[in-house]
């Protein structure tokens, strides 16, 4: 039987021969070997193209829904959202149905709009849609049962949206909820000249300042937006001036209490306002925001002076809840009847024809039928051409939820009674044949007629003559309603065109460059910051590498986020060119 050797091995390295590959050489040669992909028959390894991997996935290409509801304030963070977004390269879209996320903007001031909110929520999930929450409800109550897993942008920390949405699509649960601040001392919010996509490219909303300085105990909006938090004084009269060479030619001013402005920052309402007036263009108009009435009461002169300023509007909305003192006092409204009719009383006088709002509260813990009556006496007195009529809903977390509550069938009847009593009269029929000044700048729901207002801020409706649009015009009136007036252009009078230049379109972003607006049309090279460079006609990088001026502020999530989206793209490249076989 033959040996299995035919010599005797020496050492072990005999077996090797002198063709064959050293350590040394084996290490440098495997550049050359390509791994074998193995398919996985494991069906939780199993991957569909509905479901594509978190790390594959390329931002800035989905479509977003986003949905807002509340106050002015909340539709301008609404409204600074979406122009961020856009800017990034998302699509904005009308339809819910064909979005890859929605981003649901809530209002916690009462109970029925955050149950549109939750009932939002769940529908988005049976959809399969990616979810962002932002506003007042989350940013509240965070731990909430039905916000378990799902992403929240603060209030204060809206220009991270992009961050927030991005890492959401990804498939993870992002929360932003801190305070801005600066040297420890609380910041108004984000900044002002963010992008935006206006609702009415007519009309600008501006927040100048955020939370307020009282703690009414039915108010939930004070958990979300904390304490009185002003703009500067330059900050609020830029973002004016940017509004109008945009083409609006109708400026908001909303916070949660704007006759509190500047208490925080050494200055005043008046104060702002007059440099507001200062900026407007002949044809624009500024309107003013709900104003509680203990801070006007100090500044009464002055603000009847403003309000008489021809390019602002004779409107204020002073809210008093009840004409009940007692009521009043169990409110924390800091304030009593008789101060609400001194300030009525007085701009009525100094400001003929001004318009004041209110809003009333009906049912409010403790109210008794003689306190209710008072209310009902009010109403019956001033007329409120304006009147917000509110049947009291207790919030949770709120010292009003835990006081002997009215029953409800008698705050229903309450609401009703005064609700009958505010429809008993109309307020314009002895304006019939007037001849007045107005300023359209929407369309109507009925979309039959566009949307005017005369100096007192009163609806007119008008016809839907396109070139009327965002011109101020004089009409007369020929037919009053309970909430408007009908007038018809006067053929021989002057139009004014408010805008200094063209309104953006309708989904256009404000706040852009023309030559950003380039960029993102056609992907060619542009530079916001000197290290931030956007390679040639590539929109992923592109989206990537841009560094806009809001976003210059280092960010531990962004890197993470850029440093993931350049993984999945090597991943990508890698395994696309590879070669199957050994």
């Amino acid at each position: 039987m033959p040996a299995a050797c035919d010599s005797v091995l020496e050492d072990i390295e005999d077996i090797v021969s002198a063709e064959d590959l050293k350590p040394h050489d084996r290490q440098f040669v495997r550049k050359n070997v390509f791994p074998k992909v193995r398919k996985r028959n494991s069906q939780k390894n199993i991957q569909t193209d509905d479901d594509p991997p978190s790390d594959s996935i390329i931002p800035g290409a989905q479509k977003i829904w986003i949905r807002t509801w509340g106050c002015s304030h909340n539709n301008s963070d609404g409204e600074y959202m979406a122009g961020q977004l856009a800017a990034y390269g998302y699509k904005i879209t009308d339809n819910s149905a064909e979005a890859d996320l929605w981003l649901l903007n809530s209002c916690t001031v009462k109970n029925p709009a955050e149950d549109h909110f939750r009932n939002s929520i769940k529908k988005a999930q049976e959809g399969k849609k990616k979810v962002v929450l932002a506003g007042c409800v989350p940013q509240a109550q965070p731990r909430q049962d039905y916000l378990k897993g799902l992403s929240i942008i603060g209030v204060q920390q809206i220009d991270r949206v992009v961050e927030v949405v991005e890492e959401t699509i990804k498939g993870h649960s992002v929360r932003l909820l801190g305070q801005k601040k600066d040297n420890g001392k609380r910041l108004g919010g984000a900044r002002l000249d963010l992008p935006k996509i206006r609702k009415n490219p007519l009309i600008e909303i501006i927040s100048i300042n955020t939370g307020c300085l009282n703690a009414c105990t039915y108010c939930k909006t004070k958990h979300a937006r904390g304490d009185l938090a002003s703009y500067p004084i330059e900050e609020l009269v830029n973002r004016a001036k940017q509004s109008f060479q945009e083409g609006v030619c109708e400026i908001w001013l909303t916070s949660e209490d704007t006759g509190a402005y500047g208490r925080d920052i050494g200055t005043d309402l008046p104060t702002l306002l007059w440099k507001l007036v200062e900026a407007i263009p002949e044809g624009a108009m500024l309107r003013l925001g709900m104003t509680n009435p203990p801070y006007i009461l100090e500044h009464l002169e002055e603000m009847a002076k403003i309000l008489s300023h021809p390019r602002v509007y004779a409107f204020l909305h002073i809210p008093v809840q009840s004409a009940s003192d007692s009521v009043l006092m169990d409110m924390k409204r800091e304030y009593c009847v008789a101060d609400f009719k001194q300030v009525v009383d007085f701009l009525k006088e100094k400001v003929p024809g001004i318009t004041i709002a209110t809003d009333i509260i009906c049912g409010f813990p403790g109210e008794t039928d003689e306190d209710f009556q008072e209310t009902v006496k009010l109403v019956e007195q001033y007329r409120f051409p304006s009147l917000f009529i509110n049947q009291f809903y207790p919030r949770p977390g709120t010292p009003a939820a835990k006081m002997h509550q009215v029953p409800a069938a008698v705050k229903k009847q309450r609401t009703k009674d005064l609700s009958q009593l505010f429809h008993s009269y109309n307020p314009y029929d002895h304006k019939v044949g007037e001849r007045q000044r107005v300023l359209v700048t929407e369309e109507s729901f009925d979309s039959n007629y566009y949307v005017a207002h005369n100096p007192f801020y009163e609806q007119v409706l008008v016809p839907k003559d396109p070139l009327l649009m965002g011109k101020m015009v004089e009409v007369n009136i020929y037919e009053a309603g309970k909430h408007f007036m009908k007038g018809k252009p006067v053929s021989d009078a002057r139009v004014y065109t408010a805008s200094v230049t063209r309104p953006l379109g309708k989904g256009e972003v404000s706040g852009l460059t023309e030559e950003f607006r380039h960029t993102l049309q056609n992907g060619t090279n542009w530079k916001a910051h000197p290290s931030a460079e956007i390679p040639v006609k590539t929109p992923l990088s592109s989206w990537m590498a841009l560094q806009l001026p809001w976003q210059q502020e280092g960010s531990g999530l962004k890197i993470l986020s850029v440093s993931l989206a350049l993984l999945a793209l090597l991943v990508m490249f890698y395994y696309g060119g590879m070669k199957t076989e050994l």
